[in-house]
Order: C-alpha cells, then sequence, then structure tokens
C-alpha cells in the first residue's frame, strides 16, 4: 500500500490599504486556537469546506471573521506547506490580497482573536505567523510568486 498525505486547503485574505509611510496590512492576534496563538496573522483566513473553492472560502471567511463583504480579490500564491511530513500537517495555502471591499473590519470571533492592527508592510508586529511572514515579505518586496513552498 502507498503511504499518501491528506492536503489541507486554506484561504487567507490580506486587506490591504495605502497608509502615510507606504501600503498597510490588516492583522489579527490569534488566541485561544491551538495554533500559532500569540502570533499576528491574517485578518481572515481558514479552511476550504467540502464543495467550496479556494476563492469562496476566501469570502466566507472574510464575512464569518471580520464582517467584510464585496471583496476584490487577486490570487498572490499558492504554498505547499508542510511541518515535518505529519500527515495532517501537508497544507496547501491560498493567499489573497483585497484593496477594496464592503464594510469596517471588525472583531466577529472575539473568542479567536485577540486584536485588529493596521500595520505598515515593512513595520510588522512581532512575532508573525511564519509562514504566513513569508508571503507578506514578498508582497513588500515585490517578490511573490504563483507557486511557493514552505518547509520543504
Amino acid at each position: 500500500m502507498i503511504d499518501r498525505f491528506v492536503v489541507v486547503p486554506a484561504a487567507y485574505v490580506f486587506l490591504l490599504r495605502d497608509g502615510v509611510s507606504g501600503p498597510e496590512v490588516l492583522l489579527q492576534l490569534r488566541r485561544n486556537t491551538g495554533f500559532m496563538d500569540d502570533h499576528w496573522a491574517a485578518a481572515a483566513a481558514g479552511h476550504v469546506e467540502k464543495g467550496e473553492t479556494a476563492y469562496d472560502a476566501a469570502h466566507r471567511e472574510a464575512l464569518e471573521e471580520i464582517g467584510v463583504t464585496d471583496l476584490d480579490l487577486t490570487f498572490v500564491t499558492a504554498m505547499q506547506r508542510t511541518r515535518g511530513g505529519e500527515p495532517i500537517d501537508e497544507r496547501i495555502d491560498f493567499f489573497f490580497t483585497a484593496r477594496s471591499w464592503s464594510g469596517e473590519p471588525r472583531i466577529l470571533e472575539a473568542s479567536k482573536a485577540a486584536e485588529l492592527r493596521w500595520s505598515p508592510l515593512d513595520a510588522l508586529p512581532d512575532p508573525v505567523v511564519p509562514h504566513e511572514l513569508t508571503v507578506l515579505e514578498g508582497l513588500r518586496t515585490g517578490t511573490t510568486t504563483a507557486y511557493s513552498t514552505f518547509g520543504f
């Protein structure tokens, strides 16, 4: 029997705006999730559900987590990610940005997010979830690619 892993898909949304000193990104401070708590992360992100596209998941997560709709999503990268070969840790993450949306972003899942903060791309808070930091650095420097990896 061939030992195959199961890929877990997730969608991430980085809301971007022009700040006084350059581009800013909206980040949330994770808490009580069991994964990377007390780290800064995309304001909206989550697993892609059965029968849902990554684009659909990005829209749903933005509505569920920060209350925004009508996102004008731009695809950034698909990241194949692992944490040492554990089957549950084989991931494919779809990263999107949005520069326009409807509604004022706010925390809707207070048990999972301690704070929302606009941060300059060149002065991010510390710590940021490592694989997300890789994408944010690529956005800052203009070096993102359609396909990326993390942990291999």
